[in-house]
C-alpha cells in the first residue's frame, strides 16, 4: 500500500507516552501521527483523522467509548485495537465492543502496518459481502488474495463446505484488472453431464434436436472476465479433457462448430475435495490438477479464524433487519457463537442467526435462541477402516475381553457393512443425484463416493455412474 500524505492515525495509548520506533518510522515515510493518551483526545483529533489505533490492556471499556465518540460525530474511520499477543480473550471482546480489527500490541513492523492499514482501506474502498477479515489468518488471506489478483495466473482455491470459496473467487476478480469484466460462476456438480457441457461450450443452431438458435455458453460469456468453476472435482472425465485443451490452448470450439473461438478469460476452480487422493483413485486428471493449480490458496475453516465469528454474525443481522429498531447479540449469544465449533462453517452461521431472527420477538438475540445444527462429521479419513461404524465401536475393539475378536466382531462387522450397503442403496434410489444423496445420509459427497468405491472393491453391485 502507498500511504497518501494526507492520511492522519490517532494513536491512543495511556501506557505510553514517548514515541515509539515504529511511530517515527511511519511518520518518515508520510503519515501523520497524532499520538495522545484517552484523557487528552479533542474531538477535532478524531473528525478529521482517518484511522484510529488504540491500546487496550485492562480497560475493554475503552474500544465502546471510542466507538460511541465516533458514532457521536458521525464519524466512520476504522478502529484498530492493540492487544496484547497472549490476551486472546481479550481480543474477542475487543472485536464485541466495536474494533474494525485487532493487532498484537507488540506489533513492530512497518511492513506489518502497512498491510494492516491497506486492507483496512481495501475493505473501506470496496466493501466485501460475506466475508470478514476481522482475524489475523483472514487478513493474511485476503492480502495473499490480493496479490495473486494481480497476476493473470489460474488459481484453484480449496477448503471446507461453506467456507466462503465463492466469495474469495469474487474478490479475486475485483482485486484484479479484469475487474471491469463479467464474472460467471457455475457449480458443476449441480448438473448432468450433457446439461452441463451444453452450458460451458455452448452450441451452434441445428446440433442437436431442439436446438434452435445459437447459444454461446459460459466460457464466452466470460470473456474479458473471469469464470468460476466450483465443485471441480465433480467434473466428469470426459469434460475434464476438454476443460485441459481450454486450459492449453486458450479457445473453446462450441457443439456443432467448426471454428475455435479465442478466449480472454481467468479461470477460477474451487473444490472441497482431496484432488491429490481422487487422482489416485483416478477420477481426477494429474495434468488438469497442475493446470488449474498454478496458484494454490486454501481457506481455512471458520474455527480456525474466531475473530471473524462476531462480525459475520453481525453482518448477516444487519442485511436481514434493514428498518426497525437494531437486533444485537447478548453477551451470552456472542460467548455460545465463538465457543461452538462450526462444522458447516460460515454458511452453518447464517442458518443460525437467520433461525435466531425468526425465533427472536425482541431486538436482542439470546443464547436460547440459538439453534445450531450440531452434525458431528465422521470422515473415512479419520476412521479409514470402519465405514459407517461408530467410535463406540473403535473403543469396544480394543477392549480385552478374553476372547479373540475376530470370533466376537466379524459377524457384527458383516451386519454393519450389509446394512451400510442397504442405506446407501436406498438413498441413492429416492435422490436425484449423488449430492442429495449424501445430504440424505448425513455424510458429505467426497465421503459417500469413497464408500461407494470400497463397497464395489468388496464385490457389491453400484452402478459405475455413482461408483465414480
Amino acid at each position: 500500500m502507498v500511504i497518501m500524505n494526507s492520511t492522519t492515525l490517532v494513536w491512543i495509548d495511556d501506557l505510553t507516552v514517548k514515541p515509539s520506533p515504529i511511530l517515527l518510522e511511519l511518520e518518515r515515510q508520510g503519515l501523520k501521527i497524532i499520538q495522545t493518551s484517552e484523557a487528552d483526545l479533542k474531538d477535532i483529533e478524531i473528525t478529521n483523522s482517518d484511522v484510529i489505533v488504540v491500546r487496550v490492556s485492562t480497560d475493554i471499556n475503552l474500544v465502546s467509548r471510542m466507538r460511541s465518540r465516533l458514532a457521536h460525530l458521525n464519524s466512520t474511520a476504522p478502529l484498530i485495537a492493540r492487544v496484547d499477543r497472549r490476551d486472546f480473550e481479550l481480543a474477542i471482546q475487543a472485536m464485541r465492543k466495536g474494533a474494525t480489527t485487532v493487532v498484537p500490541a507488540e506489533q513492530q513492523a512497518r511492513a506489518d502496518w502497512y498491510e494492516t492499514l491497506s486492507i483496512i482501506e481495501n475493505s473501506e474502498t470496496h466493501p466485501r459481502s460475506a466475508f470478514i477479515f476481522a482475524d489475523p489468518v483472514s487478513r493474511n488471506l485476503l492480502a495473499l488474495t490480493e496479490r495473486v489478483a494481480k497476476v493473470d495466473v489460474t488459481v484453484l482455491l480449496t477448503g471446507p463446505t461453506g467456507s466462503g470459496k465463492e466469495v474469495l473467487a469474487k474478490i479475486l476478480h475485483d482485486a484484479s484488472p479484469r475487474h471491469s469484466g463479467p464474472f460467471v460462476a457455475f457449480n458443476c456438480a449441480a448438473m448432468p453431464e450433457n446439461l452441463v457441457e451444453d452450458m460451458l461450450f455452448g452450441h451452434e443452431k441445428g446440433s442437436f434436436t431442439g436446438a434452435i438458435k445459437e447459444q454461446p455458453g459460459l466460457f464466452e460469456q466470460a470473456q474479458g472476465g473471469t469464470i468460476f468453476l466450483d465443485e471441480i472435482g465433480e467434473m466428469s472425465f470426459h469434460l475434464q479433457v476438454k476443460l485441459l485443451r481450454i486450459l492449453q490452448e486458450r479457445n473453446i470450439t462450441r457443439l456443432g462448430a467448426q471454428k475455435p473461438i479465442d478466449l480472454d478469460i481467468r479461470i477460477v476452480a474451487a473444490t472441497n475435495r482431496n484432488l491429490k487422493a481422487a487422482i489416485m483413485e483416478r477420477s481426477f486428471r494429474e495434468d488438469l490438477y497442475f493446470r488449474l493449480s498454478a496458484f494454490k490458496i486454501t481457506i481455512p475453516a471458520l474455527k480456525q479464524r474466531p475473530l471473524d465469528i462476531l462480525p459475520l454474525a453481525e453482518q448477516f443481522i444487519s442485511q436481514q433487519v434493514i428498518s426497525g429498531p437494531r437486533t444485537t447479540l447478548s453477551a451470552d449469544a456472542q460467548q455460545s457463537l465463538v465457543e461452538y465449533h462450526w462444522p458447516g462453517n460460515v454458511r452453518e452461521l447464517q442458518n443460525v442467526v437467520m433461525r435466531a431472527l425468526v425465533i427472536t420477538q425482541q431486538s436482542v438475540i439470546d443464547r436460547c435462541h440459538l439453534n445450531f445444527d450440531d452434525i458431528t462429521i465422521i470422515d473415512d479419513e479419520d476412521f479409514p477402516d470402519m465405514g459407517l461404524t461408530s467410535r463406540a465401536e473403535s473403543r469396544f475393539d480394543s477392549t480385552d475381553m478374553g476372547r479373540s475378536s475376530n470370533t466376537l466382531f466379524e459377524p457384527l462387522s458383516k451386519a454393519v457393512k450389509s446394512s451400510e450397503y442397504q442405506t446407501i442403496m436406498t438413498a441413492l434410489k429416492n435422490s436425484c443425484s449423488r449430492e442429495q444423496a449424501a445430504e440424505s445420509l448425513g455424510i458429505s459427497t467426497r465421503t459417500l463416493r469413497h464408500k461407494l468405491q470400497r463397497l464395489r472393491e468388496e464385490g457389491m453391485s453400484v452402478t459405475r455412474a455413482y461408483a465414480r
